[in-house]
């Protein structure tokens, strides 16, 4: 039997509303239904379902979606041990056991012929069939599937199909709006609340360049980066270059221009 303990959060993680998310979500986990989060890089997703997992009180399973990921890697597989072979659940068996919330993160980043196996699991039945073991699991009646994808990398390769979509109720994230997101860096960094409201502004710049030599903008996420480092020592133009400008681009224009956009902010 598997440990439930180990999947629970402990402590509250730091999540601001933006609108009545939490309310829908509460909502959608009392009916069981699955529960589709969509949005930009590190624009909070991850730390939404955090979040209600800890306030519904309710273990969480999380899965790293990934293209080598095969549908054993999900749902189970045989081991050979000293005492001949073993069967061990995958994250998503173990959730359908338990009564877990399983979250998918970036679920298209796995193949589709691997996410077809969440498929009985997303309506009435809620079974999850094992063909390798010859088992058919009942989901716990606690049990959700939440998945996660960022829509700006769609493409025909890697997109959802409405198969799958159609299972799921959504939620659509963005950026929060220049008061929430210096309000959430203050409080996950504990700089001062003018220096947030700088690394924001720089993180709206980056973000208008969306679609004009940048595929994604900065992130909530990077903005925290840059304000520990401050927080920390290091001088806030440095900081933002390091954490914001580097990493999101090699384009020696573009560059140029968060750079400046950096120094002209922080003059």
């Amino acid at each position: 039997m598997n440990d439930q303990a180990q999947y629970n959060i402990n402590e509250e993680p730091f999540y601001q509303a933006q609108s009545d998310e939490v309310e829908l979500y509460e909502a959608a986990y009392a009916a069981r239904l699955p529960v589709m989060v969509k949005g930009p890089t590190g624009c909070g997703k991850s730390r939404f379902i955090e979040y209600m997992a800890w306030k519904l009180g309710k273990p969480l399973i999380t899965v790293a979606c990934n293209e080598d990921m095969t549908a054993s890697d999900l749902v189970g597989r045989y081991l050979l041990d000293a005492n001949g072979t073993r069967w061990l659940d995958g994250p998503l068996t173990t959730a359908a056991r338990i009564g877990a919330i399983c979250y998918l993160d970036e679920i298209v980043e796995a193949r589709q012929d691997t996410t077809v196996v969440i498929h009985p699991l997303t309506d009435h039945r809620r079974t999850l069939p094992l063909d390798k073991k010859g088992e058919l699991i009942q989901a716990h009646e606690d049990f959700q599937l939440v998945i996660s994808y960022n829509p700006g990398y769609q493409s025909l390769m890697k997109d959802l199909k409405q198969s799958t979509k159609q299972r799921f109720c959504g939620f659509e994230f963005d950026y929060p709006s220049e008061a929430t997101e210096t309000s959430i860096v203050t409080k996950e960094t504990g700089i001062e609340a003018d220096l947030a409201s700088k690394l924001v502004k720089i993180g709206t710049a980056a973000r208008n360049l969306k679609g004009h030599g940048l595929d994604e903008g900065i992130s909530t996420r990077l903005l925290t980066y840059a304000a520990t480092l401050i927080k920390g020592g290091i001088e806030p133009k440095a900081a933002c270059r390091m954490a914001l400008v580097r990493p999101i681009t090699d384009d020696a224009d573009i560059r140029k221009t968060l750079d400046h956009a950096i120094d002209t902010i922080f003059a």
